[in-house]
């Protein structure tokens, strides 16, 4: 009797604890939380599980365009029936930046995509794309060559220094004290101007920087072969070679303004190119030449009429100042001149363009710029036996961005 009475008193108790213990709260699954990142400076922040500072970012800009309102002879937007008479762009992009460090170096990956719509065209394309690993960069980005992109807030006339993004791979060794070396390998696409055969042979791009307190420096050279297509390459009428080595070169220099407001700078820079305009910029080498006939006599190209190649220079300046804590004013301007052989038969042309832009820009809140720009340029062209008017280009802009 008292072992069944201790049996019952023990599974009563044993009920009692199952009881007690189903009523005790169930402790919640370990969160692993948004970390922040500091190492690669502000707004990184890890990506949960993972040793890689994430950085996500973005940008949009609406802005209108009114295109060129001088006659140029019935040539202008606004004499023109069937051309714009102004370009209406809403612009958005979206970054996406990963680091994390390894003993080799920091392992970055960056994209850029940019979609946007303008007088209702769409479009959307990879801004910028690459991957870094210590001083190895490969992938979508600007061209090793370029120094100075400008200072003006839009730019409504294009300006003549080099300016590319394209394709390559690239190593960068740094030597302290601000000093840089870069050799690279990039895609020959971006720099072609004229008719091209298909690709065969890369550029090569060799540049020097140094950025310091003071300011920064570069000069910069590249090897370009120029390759006609076929239909070119069988018609050259007097000689010429089917392909042949171009080359140019640069130099420029930014200096920080010490008697003005932080961010202040002034610019200068200069190119050279044999048979490899498009180092020298991007609007001289658009130019079609049209007499005042109305005939398109030709267009710029890497080679002249003969097959040999056709050379040219650029020289830049600009600057720009931050007048107040939230107002900068901007100027740029460049002058490009090419010598190109048989432009029209056997007759050879010298063809000049000079560009200026100047922006204003106000910056109420941080992150946000409302900007006005006006810009002009004259491109001519010096062809014997032949009557060329000028052309010229005025044009005018506002712009809202949001930056965050």
């Amino acid at each position: 009797m008292k072992l069944k009475g201790l049996m019952l008193g023990v599974a009563a108790a044993a009920t009692a604890t199952t009881a007690q213990a189903a009523d005790l709260p169930v402790a919640p699954e370990p969160v692993d939380y948004v970390r922040v990142c500091d190492a690669y400076g502000s707004r990184f922040y890890y990506i949960p599980g993972t040793e890689t500072c994430l950085r996500v970012g973005g940008r949009l800009r609406t802005q209108f365009v009114v295109n060129n309102v001088l006659d140029n002879d019935g040539r202008g937007n606004w004499s023109d029936r069937d051309s714009e008479g102004y370009s209406w762009l809403t612009r958005g992009y979206a970054y996406l930046d990963a680091r994390n460090a390894t003993e080799f170096g920091t392992l970055r990956a960056y994209v850029g995509l940019r979609m946007d719509i303008t007088n209702g065209d769409s479009g959307f394309k990879l801004d910028s794309g690459y991957i870094q690993w210590g001083g190895l960069t490969a992938g979508y980005l600007g061209s090793n060559f370029n120094t100075y992109t400008g200072q003006v807030f839009m730019g409504v006339v294009t300006r003549d220094w080099a300016d590319t993004t394209v394709n390559q791979i690239a190593y960068t060794a740094a030597f302290g004290n601000g000093f840089s070396a870069t050799l690279a390998v990039e895609d020959r696409s971006g720099h072609e101007v004229g008719d091209y055969g298909g690709t065969r042979m890369p550029d090569f791009v060799a540049a020097l920087g140094v950025s310091q307190g003071w300011g920064s420096a570069q000069l910069s050279g590249a090897l370009h072969q120029v390759y006609p297509d076929a239909n070119f390459n069988g018609k050259i009428p007097h000689g010429g070679d089917e392909d042949s080595l171009g080359w140019a070169i640069g130099a420029g220099v930014n200096v920080n303004l010490p008697f003005a407001n932080s961010g202040s700078n002034i610019f200068f820079q200069g190119f050279y190119a044999d048979g490899a305009l498009k180092y020298i910029g991007n609007g001289i080498t658009g130019v079609s030449v049209v007499s005042s006939t109305g005939t398109t006599l030709g267009s710029v190209a890497d080679y002249g009429g003969n097959g040999d190649k056709s050379t040219g220079y650029s020289l830049s300046a600009g600057v720009y100042i931050q007048a107040t804590p939230t107002i900068g004013l901007a100027v740029d301007g460049s002058y490009a001149h090419v010598d190109q052989n048989d432009f029209v038969g056997t007759t050879d042309a010298d063809i000049d363009r000079w560009a200026i832009d100047g922006s204003v820009q106000w910056e109420p809140v941080s992150g946000f710029v409302m900007g006005a720009d006006i810009g002009y340029s004259n491109t001519s062209a010096d062809i014997s036996g032949q009557s060329v008017n000028d052309l010229d280009e005025l044009l005018f802009g506002v712009r809202m961005q949001r930056t965050f």
